[in-house]
């Protein structure tokens, strides 16, 4: 890793975290394409390159939610009981079955883009108040297992997809972002671990770009503290439209790649 890359892979990190952070969000799922187009890490060590980067970045925003008391609800078990198999699961189908980005983009995008061009008409124009009814104990750790394979795959961390998805189904975002910020941590460690086992046995750039991972995840600790810090200052509202114009934003992204 060349010196100006790494102050890329930092500034990348540090100006996504700050943006993510209060939604719930890593970032990783933005860094995933600047890390091949840009700073042309391998595949499949992109994958685990970004789990590092969401290793380091992570303790960041955690800290200042551990400070308020947001960690200790139930939502928090529920993510990870969910996330953490999921990613284990995800690691070995992406070191020995090697499904391509193609249809992974398509899927990204399928998902994203209409759920978040929903979550913003909704904030924009919500619909006749009635009780919110959050999705059940069940539901969330299923919905977390199957993004658990998606970030074991891919290397996201899954906030980008469970936070749209619980908010949209009428939990609110300051309950959701520290809990899938917590979720996104804990599944990022054991699936970096997995990785490096998997290294073991495996053949190819299974291991991740240490260095780039590093220089990422240092920028993403410093960002995600200070997005953590604005998430009170922020209203429910405006964060409910950040979360619809980053889900949509990650969903048009994709499907440009997926077109290309």
């Amino acid at each position: 890793m060349t010196w100006s890359s790494g102050l890329l892979g930092f500034t990348a990190g540090l100006l996504i975290s700050v943006v993510t952070a209060p939604v719930g969000v890593s970032g990783a799922v933005f860094l995933l394409p600047v890390q091949v187009s840009v700073l042309g890490v391998p595949s499949p060590a992109v994958t685990p390159t970004n789990l590092l980067y969401n290793v380091v970045a992570g303790p960041g925003a955690l800290l200042r939610h551990h400070r308020s008391g947001s960690l200790r609800g139930p939502l928090t078990r529920l993510l990870v009981a969910g996330t953490v198999p999921g990613v284990v699961l995800g690691a070995v189908i992406r070191v020995f079955a090697v499904p391509g980005p193609h249809v992974f983009r398509l899927l990204v995008a399928a998902l994203l883009l209409p759920l978040g061009l929903w979550l913003l008409l909704r904030t924009l124009r919500p619909a006749p108040a009635r009780p919110a009814r959050p999705p059940s104990p069940r539901t969330t750790t299923a919905t977390a297992l199957a993004v658990g394979v998606a970030g074991g795959v891919y290397g996201i961390g899954g906030g980008s997809l469970l936070g749209p998805i619980l908010v949209g189904r009428g939990a609110p975002v300051a309950v959701v972002a520290p809990a899938a910020l917590a979720a996104t941590f804990v599944t990022s460690v054991v699936g970096a671990v997995t990785y490096a086992l998997l290294s073991l046995a495996a053949t190819g750039s299974v291991a991740p770009d240490w260095p780039l991972g590093l220089s990422c995840g240092a920028g993403g600790l410093l960002g995600g503290h200070l997005g953590a810090r604005l998430q009170p200052r922020l209203p429910e509202t405006a964060l409910r439209l950040l979360l619809a114009a980053l889900a949509a934003g990650i969903g048009a992204l994709y499907a440009v790649q997926f077109l290309r």
